[in-house]
C-alpha cells in the first residue's frame, strides 16, 4: 500500500461513478405475474420513470417521452402511481394531473386546473371491480400554507370526469383504501399542529350510510399503512405501545395486535406509499423491522410464530406478497445498493429482478458501517453509522489519523440508514471517516427517543453530532482537529447551529439547502411542514425569542470556520433566502465561505451534472481549508472560498 494524506486518496468511486447509471428506486407493485417499479434517473434530468417487468425477464420502460411520474402533494410526493391488468394510473410531474396509461398512450383523467398544478394527486387505490378511483387531492387557491387544501376524492377510472370529493375538513389526508366488498372505505387523517408521526386517526366510513367511525388513534397514537384483507378486517400500524407495530381490527372485534415487538415495523410519513408488512395468501405475514440501525426481515405464520428470514440485506421497503408466496422487496445492504428482489419467506432464497448497479469497484473500496451507541448530553445516549476510510492501495502516514466528516440527515424525523451509498464511499474511499449520527429525535428507536427532539431542535441534535465527533476523537479513531459537519435541510441547520458556537469542535461545514433562521421558516414554507415547529421549537409567535435564539442567523458573530453552501435555485421547502441570508453575512464578516446555487433544482438535486458538481465542490473546499491535495486525472473544478 502506498502512503499518502487522507483525503488525497485516489479512488475509482467518483462523483462520475455516482451518477452513472444511477437510479433512486422509490415504488413498487405486483401487477398479475408482472412487477412494476419506478426508477428516478439523474441522467434524464431526475425524471422517474415506471418501469414493468413480465414473467420472461422482459422489462419495459412505460412512460412516454416527456412524462414523468412524480407527485407534489405535501412538496414531497410519493404514490404517484398504481396498476391493475396491464393500465398504469399515475400523476405527471408538469402538470400534476392523474393520468391512465394503457396500449401506449397516456389519457389525462382529473380536469386541467384554472391555475397550473392547482390540484395535485396521490396515494391512489382501485374499486375491487376497477371501475373507480380513490385518492388524494391537494388544491392551492393561492401561494401561502393556508391557500392549500387536502382532500379524498373519487373519480372514473376509465374516462376523463371531474373528481367527487368524499373527505374533506381534516388538515390532512393519507392512505384512502377501498374495502373489498367496496362498501367501506378507511383512511388516515390528522390535523395541525401534528405531523403523521405524533398523532393520527384511523378512520373508516360506510360509503351507503356515510356512518364513520374512528378505529384507533388519536392524540399521541401515529397509526399508517392501513390495509383491507379479503376477510373484511382492517390491518394497519400503531406506536401505542412506543413502537410502530402490527394490529388488525376486524367486523365486531376489538383491535387485536398481530405483532408486538420491541422494535420499528413503521417508518415516518414524509412520502406517501410506505409498505413494510405484506398479507401472504396462506394468511402468514411477512414484515420489516428495524432494530439498532438495521432492517430485518421477519415471518409471521398464521399461528403468530415468528421467524426471522435470513437474507444478506439491511435496510427494506415497499413489501408484496405475490401469489406464489414469495414476497417482492426493495433491499439493500451496506455493500450493495438497493434493488428489486424476489424473497422466498421459507427459504431466504433471493432472486434479483432488478439487480443494483454493478459498480466494478473492489470491494476494499467499500466501507461497511458500525453501529455505536455513545453517550450525549444530560444522561441521554445517542446512536449512529461509523464508516471508517476503506482504500486497499492507500494508507494514511504513520501517526495520523483520518478527518472525519459527520453526516447528518434531515427530516429531523428520519434516520441514517446501513445501505450502500455511493456518495458516502465517495468519502470513505479518499481517507475520510463518516459518522451518520442518530441524534435524539430520529425514527428506528422507538417513539421515546423520537419525542426526544420535541421542543429541543437546535439543542438535542446539535449535542448528539458534538458527542458524536467528540466520542470518536478521544477514542483515537478519528483527528479532532480536523472534523467537519455536513447536512441537508434539517441536516443543514444543525450544521450551521452547530457552527455558531464558541466551543464547536469542527473545522468546517457544508450546509446543503438548510434553514438559516426559524423565524422565517415558520412563516413562510409549505403547508405540510407550516407547523412542524409548533412541536420541535414552539409556538409561533409565542416563543418567537427561541426561534431567535436558535436560528443561526442571529449568531454570525460566533462563526469563524469556514462554510460551504450548496442550494437549489427552486427549492420550495427551504427556499434561497435562507442560504442567501447565511451566507452574505459571513461574507460581511470576512468569514471564509462558497456559495453554489442550482437552477432547476428543487428541495435535493435531482440532476447528474449538479450531483457531480455538488459533491466535487465540496471536496474542493475540503482540500482547500484541510490541506490536502486534490487526487489527479478526476478534472476537479476548484471551487472558490471566498475570505480564505
Amino acid at each position: 500500500m502506498t502512503t499518502a494524506p487522507f483525503g488525497s486518496w485516489p479512488t475509482p468511486i467518483t462523483s462520475e461513478l455516482v451518477v452513472s447509471a444511477a437510479v433512486r428506486l422509490g415504488a413498487l407493485h405486483l401487477d398479475g405475474d408482472d412487477v412494476v417499479w419506478d426508477e428516478g434517473r439523474p441522467s434524464e434530468g431526475g425524471r422517474t420513470q415506471i418501469v414493468r417487468r413480465t414473467p420472461d425477464n422482459t422489462t419495459t420502460d412505460l412512460l412516454p417521452d416527456g412524462m414523468n411520474a412524480r407527485s407534489a402533494v405535501h412538496e414531497y410526493g410519493g404514490a404517484a402511481w398504481w396498476a391493475r391488468d396491464g393500465v398504469v394510473w399515475f400523476v405527471n410531474w408538469d402538470d400534476q394531473r392523474l393520468y391512465r396509461l394503457a396500449d401506449g398512450g397516456a389519457t389525462p383523467l382529473t380536469p386541467e386546473p384554472a391555475t397550473p398544478r392547482a390540484d395535485r394527486y396521490a396515494d391512489g387505490d382501485l374499486s375491487t371491480d376497477g371501475a373507480t378511483v380513490v385518492c388524494v387531492r391537494e388544491h392551492h387557491d393561492g401561494p401561502a400554507a393556508t391557500d392549500v387544501r387536502n382532500e379524498i376524492v373519487r373519480l372514473d377510472a376509465r374516462t376523463p370526469g371531474t373528481p367527487e370529493v368524499l373527505v374533506t375538513g381534516p388538515d390532512f389526508v393519507a392512505a384512502p383504501r377501498v374495502s373489498p366488498d367496496g362498501l367501506h372505505l378507511a383512511w388516515v387523517q390528522w390535523n395541525h399542529p401534528s405531523m403523521p408521526w405524533d398523532s393520527t386517526e384511523l378512520v373508516v366510513r360506510n360509503l351507503r350510510t356515510g356512518e364513520e367511525t374512528v378505529i384507533a388513534g388519536g392524540k399521541g397514537e401515529s397509526v399508517a399503512e392501513p390495509r383491507w384483507q379479503a376477510d373484511g378486517s382492517l390491518w394497519f400500524l400503531s406506536d401505542r405501545t412506543d413502537w410502530w407495530n402490527l394490529y388488525r381490527c376486524a367486523p365486531g372485534v376489538d383491535i387485536e395486535p398481530v405483532v408486538r415487538i420491541d422494535a420499528e415495523i413503521g417508518v415516518p410519513a414524509w412520502v406517501f406509499g410506505s409498505a413494510r408488512y405484506a398479507v401472504r395468501p396462506d394468511g402468514s405475514t411477512v414484515f420489516a423491522r428495524r432494530r439498532n440501525g438495521y432492517d430485518g426481515l421477519v415471518l409471521r405464520s398464521a399461528d403468530g410464530t415468528l421467524t426471522d428470514i435470513d437474507t444478506p440485506f439491511s435496510l427494506f421497503g415497499a413489501l408484496r406478497a405475490a401469489p406464489d408466496g414469495t414476497v417482492v422487496v426493495l433491499a439493500g445492504a451496506p455493500e450493495q445498493e438497493v434493488g428489486v428482489h424476489r424473497i422466498d419467506p421459507g427459504t431466504g432464497a433471493v432472486e434479483a429482478l432488478r439487480a443494483p448497479r454493478d459498480l466494478r469497484v473492489d470491494p476494499g473500496y467499500l466501507s461497511v458501517p458500525e453501529h455505536i451507541t455513545f453517550p450525549s448530553d444530560d444522561g441521554r445516549t445517542a446512536h449512529a453509522l461509523f464508516y471508517p476510510p476503506a482504500n486497499p492501495d492507500r494508507t494514511g502516514p504513520d501517526g495520523a489519523l483520518p478527518p472525519l466528516l459527520v453526516e447528518i440527515h434531515g427530516g429531523p424525523t428520519s434516520s441514517a440508514v446501513p445501505v450502500l451509498s455511493t456518495s458516502v464511499q465517495y468519502w470513505t474511499s479518499r481517507g475520510f471517516a463518516v459518522v451518520d449520527v442518530n441524534y435524539g429525535g430520529s425514527t428506528g428507536y422507538g417513539r421515546a427517543f423520537r419525542e426526544e427532539l420535541l421542543g429541543n431542535w437546535g439543542v438535542v441534535d446539535v449535542a448528539d453530532c458534538l458527542a458524536a465527533a467528540r466520542w470518536l476523537a478521544a477514542r483515537g479513531r478519528v483527528d479532532g482537529g480536523r472534523m467537519a459537519i455536513r447536512g441537508g435541510s434539517a441536516g443543514g441547520f444543525t450544521t450551521l447551529a452547530a457552527l455558531a458556537r464558541d466551543d464547536t469542535p469542527f473545522a468546517a461545514g457544508a450546509d446543503h439547502f438548510g434553514v438559516a433562521d426559524l423565524e422565517a421558516l415558520a412563516t413562510d414554507t409549505h403547508k405540510f411542514e407550516s407547523r412542524y415547529l409548533d412541536r420541535l421549537v414552539g409556538p409561533y409567535p409565542q416563543d418567537r425569542d427561541v426561534y431567535v435564539e436558535r436560528s443561526p442567523i442571529h449568531h454570525v458573530e460566533r462563526f469563524t470556520k469556514p462554510l460551504i453552501v450548496l442550494q437549489g435555485m427552486q427549492d420550495p421547502i427551504v427556499p434561497p433566502n435562507q442560504s442567501e441570508k447565511i451566507v452574505d453575512a459571513l461574507r460581511e464578516r470576512k468569514v471564509p465561505v462558497a456559495y453554489l446555487l442550482f437552477d432547476g433544482e428543487q428541495h435535493g438535486f435531482r440532476r447528474s451534472e449538479n450531483i457531480r458538481r455538488a459533491l466535487d465542490a465540496e471536496l474542493s473546499f475540503y482540500a482547500q481549508v484541510l490541506g490536502f491535495n486534490l487526487p489527479a486525472g478526476e478534472g476537479i473544478e476548484p471551487v472558490v472560498v471566498e475570505n480564505l
